[in-house]
């Protein structure tokens, strides 16, 4: 995209950081395809977990590989792959709250349409040449995970509250743990593909530890509960 004698890459510490986040992914994918199969009621939610850690580690997989990335304005490494990734697993992450609370489908849907929004935004900021539209798709990035936060934190969780009981305190956790990493991502955005203060190592590093935190940690949160989900039952649709 960009002709560059030299590139800013990734360094050993940023690959470190790859290849210890892509293991996490997988032994976490393996664990969730095997509590996937035991079926029960809450099968549906390890699918949902085994696929937001299986895509994560496909994604890693091809940053480590050498794949997924291009030279953007500045000559920096840019991992488009990530956001390949984000597209789909925080959209399962989102069906997911959306399942265990009980919220409607409309609901989820208005979520889903933010969601991609969000990413979108994101990923075209980050390979825009020109500092204007670079900032443009930064504030309608932000303008979208607004959205979908009120969907989450707000609309979502008034559903659990309907639901009540144990069901309801689960998801308070679940979403505030989801809402703290995801308003992470902007911020490293600001100082990596925005103003490029970060080495492309240390961005490596903070993207790795919001996604196994937001993902693995979440994933397993879920799986610790899986007495109080199969005990919620289905719940009534929540408009």
């Amino acid at each position: 995209m960009v002709e560059c004698t030299t590139i800013e890459e990734v360094g050993s510490t940023g690959v470190g950081a790859m290849t210890l986040a892509f293991l996490i992914f997988i032994v976490s994918t393996v664990v969730f395809v095997f509590k996937a199969n035991n079926g029960g009621e809450t099968r549906k939610y390890y699918y949902c977990t085994s696929y937001i850690c299986g895509f994560a580690a496909i994604s890693y997989l091809g940053m480590l590989s050498g794949q997924g990335w291009l030279a953007t304005t500045g000559c920096r490494q840019f991992f488009y792959a990530r956001y390949i990734d984000y597209a789909i697993t925080t959209n399962i992450t989102i069906l997911l709250l959306g399942l265990l609370s009980g919220a409607s489908t409309e609901l989820i849907a208005g979520a889903v349409g933010a969601d991609f929004a969000w990413i979108g935004a994101a990923f075209l900021g980050s390979v825009s040449v020109v500092s204007e539209v670079k900032w443009l798709w930064f504030f309608i990035n932000i303008g979208a995970l607004i959205i979908v936060s009120h969907h989450i934190v707000v609309l979502f969780k008034a559903a659990a509250e309907a639901k009540g009981g144990e069901v309801a305190q689960l998801y308070g956790k679940l979403v505030w743990l989801t809402f703290l990493c995801w308003i992470c991502y902007p911020v490293v955005w600001l100082f990596s593909e925005g103003f490029a203060s970060f080495s492309i190592s240390f961005e490596v590093c903070a993207y790795a530890l919001i996604d196994v935190a937001s993902k693995v940690g979440l994933s397993f949160m879920v799986m610790s509960a899986n007495d109080v989900i199969a005990a919620g039952g289905e719940g009534t649709e929540f408009v």
